[in-house]
């Protein structure tokens, strides 16, 4: 059970960014405009969201080798915590200053907020391993 709960955080923080990221990136001009507020229209605007993508697939992919290889679970947590500490960060900073944004965001904002603190406290839980 102890193993199981140590890795759930990064299991579904995996499955988070793959799920993301390839909303984001493979087709932006069709999936994005159904949950948010913009069109995708111009080509740069398409490399931006499949850069995007890729980094949340690289993340993702050292996510889930970390779940196979231990090894590497304390840093792959450390970049969660890191990752969507900043994500959550940088959307508080907006909602200070934007105010309150869709629910697809807002919905972001908490996930990110959780990952980030759960990760923080397995961290500390597990920090002997």
């Amino acid at each position: 059970m102890k193993e199981l709960h140590k890795n759930l955080h990064l299991a579904l923080s995996t499955g988070a960014v793959l799920v993301v990221g390839a909303t984001y990136g493979l087709y932006p001009s069709t999936f994005l405009p159904l949950f948010f507020d913009f069109t995708v229209e111009t080509t740069d605007l398409n490399h931006v969201f499949r850069a995007m993508m890729g980094s949340y697939f690289a993340l993702g992919i050292y996510w889930a080798y970390s779940l196979c290889f231990q090894s590497h679970w304390r840093a792959a947590t450390y970049s969660v915590v890191f990752f969507m500490g900043g994500l959550a960060v940088g959307r508080l900073w907006s909602i200070a200053v934007d105010g309150i944004p869709s629910t697809a965001f807002t919905v972001g904002t908490v996930l990110e907020i959780v990952f980030a603190i759960w990760g923080y406290i397995n961290l500390k839980l597990y920090n002997k391993e």
